[in-house]
């Protein structure tokens, strides 16, 4: 079931709101939190019912492996509860991958049956790895089965993220304060379920039209013409972001609407001055998990190796080459390249790992350099920012052709386009030109939705910067006002007539 599709928007979420208003209305808060559950697990089943006990199992497993590891901090249990999960997550998502990679490397001639990966289990298996390791260093302080269930279940997660975690979700559903229905949860939520129904449908969709002719071109193996080649890696790299922003923006409205706040998943990343901003800015919770349950563990285990072999820990602005590699290079690329698998079984998306970690490593680098030199780390002069920002909006359009392409052969193909190798001659268009400049513009130039509408509560704990039109002209600020009323009105209904005129499309993050 898809947020943008009529059987979501006028069947199934107004049939949970009622269900939900009346238990909650009535200070019945553990059925409320149970009709929310049994709701989420229906709207999982609507893609393939036959994958429902697949998640059903995997909470009951994990909620019951989480239980012994409060009561008992068994790392044998631990170790074999994650591998438990992380080979869940392999059958389904890389068994084909695998396969097809040692046949072509050794020519056996093996097949297997094509296995569908289910919705999801990228997102909800590192959910609850995250709840196994907090349950066995004894961080997790409520375990309650139904809320557990909840937590990893609820629908405007569910699919596509926010990855959530149990310290900021389980206390809200036993707090009866976010269980009471309320008018302002109501409007806010609406209003941001629609603004990104508006990016999904208006901006993001359209974009897709231009990038994928392009691909599926270069996945003949005809390297495109120049400026076709970044016309189709440019619409594929602003689709996603209008796609995962537009997402992330639905989820959090959709969240409100029953009181619950999630967590912020996207800010502005093409805004961002180097990789490692556009980082702490892009999917910003499975950054959040990637940095505290991978990276940060191998960080203080080759810290502990170091102090055992009587190295000395590095002062700030002073790090040696060896100690750069071990603290940060390593720990780095192995991260980015887990990120890189995380999102798909293929070397493309190796590639994209592999190459986002270098940029990071590249990018640590030249802030140790800056800060042994003694150089302003980030400057906020508008020529070297905007310079900065454009380069890395390059990098991260680069990397998205790996992100986008069917395989690396592709990929390969398409960035040959793009530092000219085509012998075709290319074909200037001025209309995709402007299009593409309208879409930048919103990019770079408007707050967005969080900044706009900052005098009230949206994502869960999120500090917003001003942005600088605020400053100037007063409709860039949130205001309950009738003409803003009317302003979101107007551009929900033309988002719903766009959304019920057409076959939904999926977002883009669903195939992850």
């Amino acid at each position: 079931m898809l947020f943008n599709s009529a059987v979501f928007i006028l069947g199934f979420l107004p049939l949970v709101l009622i269900g939900f208003f009346l238990f909650a209305g009535s200070g019945r808060q553990r059925l409320a939190v149970i009709w929310l559950s049994v709701a989420s697990l229906v709207f999982y089943g609507w893609w393939n019912p036959a994958y429902v006990p697949l998640l059903a199992g995997s909470m009951v497993v994990n909620y019951l492996l989480g239980g012994y590891l409060l009561r008992s901090s068994s790392r044998l249990l631990l170790v074999l509860g994650v591998a438990a999960n992380v080979l869940l997550l392999g059958y389904y998502k890389y068994t084909g991958f695998l396969f097809a990679t040692i046949d072509t490397a050794v020519g056996l001639d093996w097949s297997i049956d094509s296995i569908i990966l289910p919705l999801a289990i990228s997102f909800f298996t590192f959910q609850q790895i995250a709840y196994l390791v907090d349950a066995h260093d004894g961080q997790v302080e409520e375990h309650d089965f139904f809320n557990y269930c909840l937590f990893i279940s609820f629908f405007p997660q569910l699919i596509a993220g926010p990855i959530t975690h149990h310290g900021e979700m389980l206390p809200q559903f036993r707090d009866k304060a976010f269980f009471r229905p309320r008018a302002d949860n109501l409007a806010i939520g609406t209003t941001i379920f629609l603004l990104g129904l508006f990016k999904k449908v208006v901006l993001a969709d359209p974009l897709g039209t231009m990038a994928t002719p392009v691909f599926a071109g270069a996945a003949t193996g005809v390297i495109p013409p120049f400026f076709e080649a970044w016309t189709g890696a440019l619409s594929y790299t602003l689709q996603i972001y209008f796609d995962f922003s537009g997402y992330s923006d639905m989820a959090i409205g959709l969240g409100l609407l029953f009181g619950i706040r999630l967590p912020a998943n996207f800010n502005s990343p093409f805004k961002a001055r180097n990789v490692i901003e556009y980082w702490s800015r892009w999917h910003m919770t499975l950054t959040r998990f990637l940095t505290a349950y991978i990276y940060n563990p191998i960080v203080m285990r080759s810290a502990r190796a170091r102090m055992k072999a009587g190295k000395p820990q590095p002062r700030r602005g002073k790090m040696t080459f060896g100690t750069f590699v071990a603290l940060v290079a390593y720990p780095t690329l192995f991260t980015m390249f887990v990120s890189g698998v995380w999102h798909g079984a293929g070397w493309q998306f190796v590639a994209f790992g592999v190459l986002h970690g270098v940029y990071l490593v590249i990018a640590h680098g030249w802030r140790a350099y800056k800060t042994r030199q003694g150089w302003e780390v980030d400057s906020d002069n508008p020529l070297r920012r905007g310079a900065a920002v454009l380069l890395t909006f390059g990098c991260v359009v680069v990397a998205m052709v790996f992100f986008r392409a069917p395989d690396l052969t592709t990929a390969l193909t398409m960035l040959a386009g793009m530092v000219g190798l085509s012998p075709q001659e290319s074909t200037f268009y001025r209309a995709d030109v402007l299009y593409i400049a309208v879409h930048l513009l919103i990019v770079w130039g408007l707050p967005n939705v969080e900044q706009w509408m900052s005098k009230v509560r949206t994502a869960l704990d999120f500090h917003v910067y001003e942005h600088w039109m605020q400053r100037w002209i007063p409709v860039a600020l949130w205001q309950p006002t009738p003409a803003m009323g009317v302003a979101i009105g107007v551009a929900g209904f033309f988002a719903l007539a766009i959304a019920f005129s057409v076959a939904p499309t999926e977002f883009l993050y669903f195939q992850f």
